[in-house]
């Protein structure tokens, strides 16, 4: 039997497409079978995508809830991130507050669902909570534990780098660049650093 739902992989997260003629109500029970299931594509803190007007607005809704409900994020609308942009043509294209040399500041911990997206480098004094997502074309800190999605040098900048009080996010990305925590994460009692070497995601203990 066809599988009624079909999942494309993308740099940016996942993206959805449905049987043509399918029902609302088979749609959510299959895309419920598979989160409840512990699909291998369907891990926290990555974002799920359909094409806009696939299903009318409260439909939407409904499927928001359940990727939420699962530490995922669920858009309409695909990321205008260029990965083939070189950085020095992307760095041109940015204002001055939008350099990745910049920061700019998150005086608060950012929930399930919320999202921070920008070319900028990102100082968030407070908590990533799982299901909330924050992408930086430049560094990332964090003054506070991180659970969430975090993906620093989003534009290729593979000299970014990511600081956390405590590091414990599903999924971390540095330019274009993978780590998946291990099943069983353990609080580190300093600070961690996660950088590119030797061509792959490194987490250290730093001091601040």
């Amino acid at each position: 039997m066809e599988d009624i739902v079909k999942i494309k992989g993308m740099k940016a997260g996942l993206m959805l497409s449905f049987t043509r003629g399918a029902k609302f109500d088979d749609i959510r029970a299959n895309i419920q079978n598979k989160l409840e299931s512990g699909n291998g594509f369907f891990i926290r803190g990555t974002t799920a995508y359909v094409q806009k007007d696939t299903l009318p607005t409260d439909q939407i809704e409904v499927l928001r809830k359940m990727f939420h409900q699962h530490g995922m994020l669920f858009r309409t609308e695909l990321p205008k991130i260029k990965v083939e942009t070189s950085i020095k043509e992307e760095k041109k294209k940015l204002p001055p507050e939008e350099d990745p040399q910049q920061m700019i500041v998150i005086n608060r911990t950012l929930r399930g669902g919320q999202e921070v997206r920008t070319k900028s480098s990102v100082l968030i004094c407070g908590n990533v909570n799982p299901g909330a997502q924050v992408i930086a074309g430049g560094s990332i800190d964090i003054r506070g534990t991180c659970r969430g999605m975090v993906h620093a040098g989003a534009f290729g900048n593979t000299n970014a780098f990511i600081v956390a009080d405590q590091l414990l996010p599903m999924q971390i990305r540095i330019a274009d660049m993978i780590a998946r925590s291990p099943d069983v994460m353990e609080k580190s009692e300093t600070p961690e650093r996660a950088s590119i070497k030797n061509g792959q995601i490194v987490i250290e203990p730093i001091t601040r």
